[in-house]
């Protein structure tokens, strides 16, 4: 799916429009009023002889991504024609109104490599709309599904393990579960320290030079310590809920790359919230030089849903991510952390 993904990804930014031209097919006024079509093929996002082919103008991938399963996933972005996003002093990115932000999931062994579910990400004027599309049966169209579905799945993890899975695609609820911000929608995969863009940066980008994606890639010791790499993972796949301002504020767990000290609110030492199954009857979230009895790796490596974390968004186990963790609080001194900037260092 990677191989196939990056094909068509290649193959979008060849049909891109420049210099805010009009692309054809884009239905603007679709994206830009408050419909909900029940087919995806109305956005006109995908081109008509072949809707796995996005007609978007930007394609973009992430150093570290969210896990979903092991699914692939393709990323792009249509922008209205004469306008650009921006990246903020505090590195999120402003996208205009009338962006679609477009992101397909699948595998390369489960229908011919076929995208199973596509999810846009709509700025309209009263803010972002999520919709969530299954594909059909055919490939040829996808179909809304606001109240989420489980769809089955059969594919290999990369240690060649096969899962048979009921997929879940979110529900709308869930959707704002995930990517709210002080009860808002909002955007939660690009950021500048982890969004890759091309050569179209300085087309649909402002200031394209505030792009800067530092944040290091979760599986490539080239990258960064075991401890950056960590915290790099924990922000991608949790900080979206734990953070003030998110939808798991009243845990006091924040897991934000640099905002967030490597402290007692990261976890370490941190007794639970509430009794109950998600602490596995540990003292500790972090329990330093002890991952076997720190319960966050406890609730990474169940799928018991009164007990996994994150509580949406996964139906298997990510061993490798998991691994990771592992070892970054083995390698704790059982004194603690010290703080940098934000960043951890044993």
């Amino acid at each position: 799916m990677r191989r196939v993904f990056a094909a068509v990804a290649a193959a979008l930014l060849c049909a891109s429009g420049a210099g805010g031209v009009p692309l054809p097919g884009v239905n603007q006024d679709v994206i830009d009023s408050d419909a909900m079509p029940q087919k995806l093929s109305a956005f006109g996002l995908f081109h008509m002889g072949d809707p796995k082919v996005p007609l978007a103008r930007v394609g973009y991938t992430l150093r570290t991504p969210l896990f979903s399963d092991y699914a692939d996933k393709q990323r792009f972005i249509s922008i209205p024609a004469g306008k650009k996003a921006a990246v903020a002093a505090d590195g999120t990115i402003e996208f205009p109104v009338g962006t679609v932000l477009v992101k397909s999931f699948g595998w390369s062994d489960v229908g011919g490599g076929r995208p199973v579910e596509t999810r846009l990400l709509i700025r309209r004027a009263g803010g972002w709309t999520a919709l969530p599309y299954i594909w059909d049966a055919d490939g040829k169209d996808a179909t809304l599904a606001l109240g989420g579905r489980r769809v089955p799945v059969t594919f290999k993890s990369p240690d060649g393990e096969v899962h048979r899975i009921r997929y879940a695609v979110p529900n709308k609820n869930q959707c704002k579960e995930c990517h709210s911000l002080n009860g808002e929608i909002v955007p939660i995969g690009p950021k500048a320290r982890n969004f890759v863009v091309g050569d179209a940066a300085s087309t649909y980008f402002e200031n394209p030079a505030a792009l800067k994606p530092v944040m290091p890639v979760w599986d490539d010791p080239r990258t960064g310590s075991v401890a950056d790499r960590a915290r790099a993972y924990l922000d991608v796949n949790c900080a979206h809920c734990h953070n003030p301002a998110g939808s798991a504020s009243n845990s006091g767990l924040f897991l934000r790359w640099t905002d967030d000290a490597a402290g007692v609110n990261y976890g370490i030492g941190k007794r639970p919230t509430a009794a109950g199954r998600g602490s596995g009857g540990m003292d500790f979230a972090i329990a330093p030089g002890d991952a076997a009895h720190s319960f966050m790796i406890y609730r990474l490596e169940s799928t018991d849903p009164g007990i996994a974390m994150p509580e949406v968004g996964r139906s298997t186990v990510h061993r490798e991510g998991a691994a990771l963790l592992r070892q970054w609080i083995a390698e704790m001194p059982k004194g603690g952390l010290k703080a940098t900037g934000g960043k951890s260092t044993p």
